[in-house]
């Protein structure tokens, strides 16, 4: 049996999840980081799974059969390093699904900023006082005022320091 490397294919754009299943369905072993990330519709906020790398996609195959994966549809190159398919060290494999699962469990925390996503506060930002089940507690510096925002319809506001 031929070495099994984890290999990068670049997809169409927004094409990642297909391209995944395709893979998948062909017998390789393909793998997608998705993170989950709050959307803001006109009417909701919904949680929806989004890939970590835009246009990447991870398959672990025998170099050989690289090209066969250029006929799928959706996969646009094979990506590569030094004249070379680019290949994963699975410690690096490791790191990302360490990564995920650390943002995963990363957990809102009193005196935290937060945006609101939507409804009349929407693109207002606040700090976190208190934090129920359903809800938060936020302080509105703006407006002198503290209100209560339900927990899914918030996102972190991460300031570059």
């Amino acid at each position: 049996m031929h070495k099994q490397d984890w290999f990068v294919l670049y997809t169409s754009p927004r094409a990642e999840k297909k391209v995944h299943e395709r893979i998948s369905a062909k017998g390789y072993n393909s793998w997608l980081p998705l993170h989950r990330t709050p959307r803001a519709w006109s009417d909701r906020v919904k949680l929806v799974d989004v890939p970590l790398f835009n246009s990447y996609v991870f398959v672990q195959c025998a170099e050989s059969d690289l090209r066969d994966l250029l006929k799928i549809y959706g996969v646009v190159r094979i990506v590569y390093y030094d004249e070379k398919p680019a290949v994963m060290r699975l410690n690096e494999i490791d790191a990302i699904k360490a990564f995920l699962e650390a943002a995963a469990n990363n957990e809102l925390c009193p005196g935290e900023e937060v945006e609101i996503l939507c409804g009349a506060m929407k693109s207002v930002s606040g700090k976190i006082k208190k934090i129920k089940k359903d809800y938060l507690v936020l302080y509105i510096e703006q407006l002198g005022a503290t209100i209560g925002v339900k927990r899914s319809n918030v996102a972190k506001v991460d300031r570059i320091r």
